[in-house]
């Protein structure tokens, strides 16, 4: 079976269910915004010597189950994945010393792209915003999505103390 169908060469896309929409359907945005976000997380976890590799993949797996509850009416993400997040934080914290001045990325190349894979967070978050305004969902989306871009900011400051 090949990749392609042709159904999307007039601009629009299939949902779970089998629901065409337009292909610049916010819903549709902000699974584009996930998924380049899922990417630029695999680049990193494809950095040797990074120290995340498994908390990235979980997180990766994760971005997964958040498309479904965009394209679907399921809820597979909770309260507990924020508070999994939340965890991450608080113990990425305990090892870095208080935050004085802004952070400009690019002291190396994985905190670079831990901050670049934040900017494409804040990107979905942003997009995800548009969503609710027209479409009602799962109140722990955005929670999850305003953690993750957190958390990435904790991981990159995190790499900068460990490369010194």
């Amino acid at each position: 079976m090949p990749i392609y169908t042709r159904h999307g060469d007039i601009g629009t896309t299939s949902l779970y269910g089998g629901v065409r929409v337009d292909k610049d359907d916010p819903s549709i945005e902000v699974c584009g915004n996930i998924d380049e976000l899922s990417a630029s997380l695999g680049m990193i976890r494809a950095e040797e010597g990074q120290p995340f590799e498994t908390l990235i993949l979980r997180i990766q797996q994760e971005l997964i189950s958040f498309c479904a509850d965009i394209v679907s009416n399921l809820t597979t993400i909770s309260s507990e994945h924020v508070r999994q997040l939340e965890l991450e934080i608080d113990r990425l914290e305990l090892e870095l010393p208080p935050l004085t001045q802004f952070v400009i990325a690019g002291e190396n190349r994985v905190s670079a792209a831990l901050h670049f894979s934040r900017t494409i967070c804040r990107r979905a978050e942003r997009s995800l915003v548009t969503l609710l305004r027209t479409q009602q969902k799962s109140p722990h989306l955005a929670a999850y999505l305003n953690r993750l871009g957190d958390l990435l900011f904790v991981m990159a400051r995190c790499v900068c103390k460990l490369s010194k």
